[in-house]
């Protein structure tokens, strides 16, 4: 069986050809694994967000790099993006029914993340 090698953070995962993981932990990694990918997650899941509001929430993250995890999560369907025809021109961001699904994974995260502190 051919595998694809992955880069996540500092390690490589395989990750079979057509979509197919060993393991369902690995597909969710491969959806939303990424530095920021987790963080734009957090901060949609209160609701609408615009990409401004975004980069704000996330100082350290350059425009491009947010734009890139932003079309990454738009492209596997968990993001949409709303555009306003106006200038300045308006972009809004919001979860999907299928990043909404996500909602407890990230409140596990937060828990865990508090208890471990």
């Amino acid at each position: 069986m051919a595998y694809l090698h992955t880069r996540y953070a500092k390690h490589t995962i395989k990750v079979m050809r057509q979509g197919e993981t060993r393991c369902p932990a690995e597909q969710t990694l491969t959806l939303i694994g990424g530095r920021w990918k987790v963080l734009i997650l957090y901060h949609l899941v209160p609701g609408t967000r615009r990409f401004s509001e975004l980069r704000r929430a996330l100082v350290p993250v350059t425009p491009k790099m947010l734009a890139q995890q932003l079309r990454e999560l738009e492209r596997d369907g968990i993001v949409t993006r709303k555009i306003y025809a106006q200038v300045p021109p308006k972009v809004e961001y919001s979860l999907t029914p299928r990043g909404k699904s996500l909602k407890p994974v990230i409140a596990a995260m937060c828990r865990w993340g508090k208890q471990c502190r």
